[in-house]
């Protein structure tokens, strides 16, 4: 099964929506969800088709999607129980062997940063009656893989909890969480599965699926036949240590969403990390009504000193003091310092402007250094040249991202085929 180029514009075709109505069918209780999307290959195909999705023709196989919302037991950053909720999206039209006999195969994708609750994977197909916009387009309809996605804490049915944005504990934990009541979802519901499990995501989604491996290779209740943390900030003292030696913050909202987070999950007084009158905003600016572009203009992009986001104090402390708390926080929240014994593919664009390519060279290097066997960097550049996809030209963090899915989609694809058969 081929992820290149043309399906890829098919995904951000799609996506897109193009004022299209897909018509979703209505109907047919679930026993532990709600279903939330419900459209068939043929009314798929025919909206690619329709708006000539290049590479779609007639011979082009296309899967229906239905994705359900499920409601589960999770942890908030606080370390109290919360009600948690994901998206998992089922392929429809796959052979009847697959369906009833062998199974599908699972991918757990954690999705990028966002802001409004609006876009998290279970709202947005209730609010548009379109699909989410994220990774069960390609992981799915084309490519017949079960897709999991969280909302994470803080979104869908948390929504009002502060989301753990960038902390290993609560985000490995909610994951493998909904991990559990997927399968679980699916034996209630006559969905077969056949046990074997793929973990990747993007931007804080790469980071949280790279904590997630971590807490499923300690805790050992499940296998991971493959793992493609994507574009993810896994070394996050390197990280800190980057944007704060920067006198200008590309992308303001990112940072002060860090300082939020890790203020109220370390018990810190904001004020003593961001400066007024950023501060006092912090609580309205992240309560899930606004997006980044709403966001960003509420905030300096000056990174400290007197007009800057950070006080002066707390930067300087973080370069001076190896026991300032947030020193020891982003360390002992980084990803990256351990030898994971499943393969995993480290996909990331060299021309990332947001979390440098230098990070996951970073994780790669340690890892194997660690003793880590089946550990691969994927420059996402020269793999789209090498497959005679591209011309070799550096991609930033948002345009990577479709193409950084096709190869994961891909290396899933070829790892099902020699082990699943299909």
């Amino acid at each position: 099964m081929k992820y290149g180029y043309a399906l890829l514009v098919m995904w951000g075709l799609l996506l897109g929506g193009c004022g299209t109505d897909l018509h979703q069918p209505v109907g047919e209780k679930v026993s532990g969800g709600k279903k939330v999307v419900d459209l068939s290959g043929q009314v798929i195909k025919q909206f690619l088709l329709d708006n000539n999705a290049s590479g779609v023709d007639a011979n082009t196989t296309v899967y229906g999607m239905k994705a359900y919302k499920i409601i589960y037991d999770s942890v908030g950053i606080d370390g109290n129980p919360v009600k948690a909720s994901g998206y998992m999206v089922v392929p429809q039209g796959m052979p009847a062997m697959i369906e009833n006999q062998i199974g599908f195969s699972l991918v757990s994708d954690d999705h990028g940063t966002i802001f409004a609750n609006r876009e998290a994977p279970t709202v947005m197909p209730e609010l548009t009656m379109m699909p989410s916009k994220d990774s069960s387009i390609i992981f799915t309809a084309l490519g017949g893989f079960v897709t999991l996605m969280p909302d994470y804490v803080g979104y869908g049915e948390s929504h009002g909890e502060v989301h753990p944005f960038v902390l290993k504990d609560p985000l490995a934990e909610d994951t493998v969480r909904f991990i559990k009541a997927a399968r679980a979802f699916a034996q209630n519901n006559g969905i077969k599965l056949n046990g074997q499990l793929f973990v990747t995501g993007y931007s804080e989604g790469g980071y949280a699926a790279m904590a997630t491996l971590q807490k499923i290779e300690s805790d050992r209740e499940m296998q991971v036949a493959m793992a493609a943390p994507m574009a993810g900030p896994y070394d996050l003292n390197r990280t800190a240590f980057g944007v704060l030696s920067q006198p200008q913050l590309a992308v303001p909202s990112f940072m002060a969403f860090v300082a939020y987070a890790y203020s109220t999950a370390y018990d810190e007084a904001i004020d003593t990390v961001v400066n007024e009158p950023y501060a006092s905003k912090l609580p309205s600016l992240f309560d899930g009504s606004k997006t980044r572009e709403e966001i960003d203009p509420q905030l300096t992009t000056d990174t400290t000193g007197a007009t800057g986001l950070f006080n002066p104090l707390f930067v300087q402390q973080f370069f001076t003091d190896d026991s300032q708390w947030f020193r020891q926080a982003v360390v002992q929240n980084s990803v990256h310092a351990w030898a994971p014994q499943t393969p995993v593919r480290l996909i990331h664009c060299q021309g990332d402007g947001v979390i440098p390519f230098g990070i996951s060279q970073v994780a790669a290097g340690t890892m194997q250094a660690l003793g880590a066997s089946s550990v691969t960097l994927v420059p996402v550049e020269a793999a789209l040249q090498q497959a005679g996809q591209g011309d070799g030209s550096l991609m930033g963090h948002a345009e990577c991202a479709p193409f950084a899915y096709g190869i994961a989609a891909q290396s899933f694809a070829a790892v099902r085929q020699a082990t699943v058969g299909y």
